[in-house]
């Protein structure tokens, strides 16, 4: 048994369901969304919970629309999410997509909005990764399995 096995603990990676599963929990999401017609599957953060925006992103090689339904929280008019991939460890195509191409758009509970990404770095990365502990996200845990998770600002445009 190897450490990522083990589950929480002092220095031991907590458990992930596998692939497969995060992935399609994922899609299932995006599917109940877009069943819905919008009325369901985002929600605002909550004092001691994150919400869900859906991410509109442009495709850094095909130039065509993706969507992504990711964990945010807010930190005044700018919006806070961890490029995680369901924490396995290659880049979230999304992320790769705004590196290359940062203007994007979300739709939150409340409506659409146009914004910019950028990744937080220095103290503000530590301040946005502290956050992210206090909403209930073993992201110490979590983030061993990944060689490096961006803390992703989405500043109004």
């Amino acid at each position: 048994m190897t450490d990522q096995d083990a589950g929480p603990g002092p220095g031991r990676t907590p458990r992930l369901p596998p692939r497969w599963f995060v992935r399609s929990a994922w899609v299932v999401h995006r599917g109940y969304y877009r069943v819905t017609g919008g009325r369901r599957g985002l929600w605002r953060p909550q004092p001691d919970k994150w919400g869900t925006l859906l991410l509109r992103t442009t495709g850094r090689r095909s130039g065509q629309e993706h969507a992504v339904i990711v964990a945010y929280f807010e930190d005044g008019a700018n919006l806070v999410t961890l490029a995680m991939n369901g924490w396995a460890a290659p880049e979230p195509a999304w992320w790769l997509n705004l590196r290359a191409e940062p203007d994007a758009a979300v739709v939150m509970r409340d409506g659409p909005r146009d914004v910019r990404a950028r990744e937080a770095e220095g103290e503000e990365r530590e301040r946005h990764w502290a956050t992210f502990r206090q909403l209930g996200t073993d992201v110490d845990g979590f983030s061993v399995r990944r060689p490096h998770t961006a803390v992703v600002v989405l500043e109004p445009r």
